[in-house]
């Protein structure tokens, strides 16, 4: 194979979140391939300023690119459109034969519309959006249009549902397609859509020597810990996690919840002129394109907590977690539950068969596609608190063997990923 340089246009490592260890892993998987050359090339500001939150990874100490060749260009800043041409220029001058863009949310649409615009006229590079979704989760009336102005002047695209490229079909129909998984030829007859998986991470790692039984009496937990995980969102199901709980709680006096993550919109300082003064400007602006409940900046699920009178039993970490101390909190757990309302491929998941996690998830997006129920875990119907209660109860009383987690994901490998990418 002669020598070929990738691109992978998305968060670097100094940001919070799945998409930021996403790209970052992606670029890990490529550099680990013989005669590849990787350069990330991301945002510095990724919003519009006026959003009232911190993205940048202020916690995690461990140097996640130490060892690799990857260089890394922080130049996009998502406010000042001068950079946007600067980006082109910069990726153009590196020759690249692929460039891979992490699509993740519909407001990014415009300035990467305009990149990949452009980058297609300057530069012989083969354009991919990897899609973590089509339709956004919250709904915005402008969505679709951000959308198909970003994702338009893809070579291929990238999906991890069949749910996603269905989405995809319907956003552009009068495109023609080529749906291909893992391994498949391709015919050529349409843009290629990869149909793969969200890889397992393996920045997370389980820690052989750690003393979990330590750890689960200094925490309060009890012999079954079930483990909510990940940024605090509404569509992530937490105060139907909260409720379930309550009911199996009232059943058994052998269980505990274990909540770990930041609330997403609770990172600055409130008392902040600066903040203040965005949460105004941020407030009328998503007043403008968002349905009333689809504003989550009130969101605050852990109340529950304190009127259920679940303090005793459930255990909260509030903050963002640095990404060396994840694994503690999967080791102590028995189940990771992923209640959401609505789903695409999730991080949260993907850490979870890293450290062969039975999954307890709503039957939507793309979990019935992963979560085999009975096999690597249980579904429950989304809103169902009844049935999430039964999910939880039936994990305890018929557990999952943790060697089929490992069997479903044997194959979700970063390597596998990047391969395929690369064919």
């Amino acid at each position: 194979m002669s020598r070929k340089t990738i691109v992978c246009f998305g968060p670097g490592p100094m940001f919070k979140g799945g998409i930021a260890n996403y790209n970052t892993s992606l670029a890990k998987a490529f550099d680990k391939i013989h005669d590849v050359d990787v350069h990330i090339v991301s945002w510095t500001q990724q919003y519009p300023a006026i959003i009232p939150r911190d993205f940048i990874d202020r916690k995690s100490k461990v140097d996640q690119l130490e060892g690799t060749n990857i260089k890394v260009h922080y130049i996009t800043n998502y406010n000042n459109p001068a950079t946007w041409g600067e980006t082109v220029r910069l990726i153009a001058s590196l020759n690249p034969d692929k460039v891979v863009f992490q699509w993740a949310i519909a407001i990014q649409g415009i300035p990467l519309g305009r990149i990949a615009s452009k980058l297609k006229k300057k530069s012989r590079a083969k354009i991919y959006f990897d899609l973590h979704f089509v339709i956004q989760k919250e709904g915005s009336a402008l969505d679709n249009k951000l959308t198909k102005f970003a994702i338009r002047n893809a070579d291929a695209y990238i999906v991890h549902a069949f749910k996603t490229a269905d989405e995809l079909k319907s956003l552009f129909p009068e495109k023609k397609f080529e749906v291909i998984e893992r391994g498949q030829a391709i015919k050529g007859k349409g843009i290629i859509i990869h149909k793969l998986f969200h890889p397992v991470y393996d920045m997370f790692s389980p820690d052989k020597d750690l003393d979990i039984e330590k750890i689960k009496k200094d925490l309060g937990l009890k012999n079954h810990v079930f483990l909510f995980f990940g940024f605090i969102r509404k569509y992530k199901g937490l105060h139907n996690v909260i409720k379930a709980f309550n009911l199996i709680s009232k059943q058994r006096d052998d269980v505990s919840l274990l909540i770990v993550g930041e609330s997403f919109w609770n990172t600055l300082d409130s008392n902040k002129l600066s903040t203040k003064i965005k949460n105004i400007v941020f407030g009328f602006a998503k007043s403008v394109v968002l349905r009333k409940q689809d504003d989550e900046r009130n969101y605050n699920p852990l109340a529950l907590v304190d009127e259920l009178g679940l303090h005793d039993k459930v255990y909260i970490d509030n903050e963002f977690v640095p990404n060396e101390a994840v694994g503690k909190y999967f080791q102590v757990s028995d189940a990771i539950l992923l209640f959401y309302s609505y789903a695409t491929p999730s991080g949260v998941e993907s850490i979870g068969y890293n450290f062969k996690m039975p999954m307890l998830a709503s039957r939507v997006g793309h979990f019935p596609e992963t979560v085999k129920d009975g096999f690597n875990g249980y579904l429950a119907e989304a809103e169902d608190i009844v049935s999430m209660g039964q999910a939880m109860i039936k994990s305890i009383e018929e557990p999952i063997d943790r060697e089929n987690v490992a069997e479903t994901s044997r194959e979700m490998s970063w390597e596998n990923y990047a391969g395929e990418i690369l064919r």
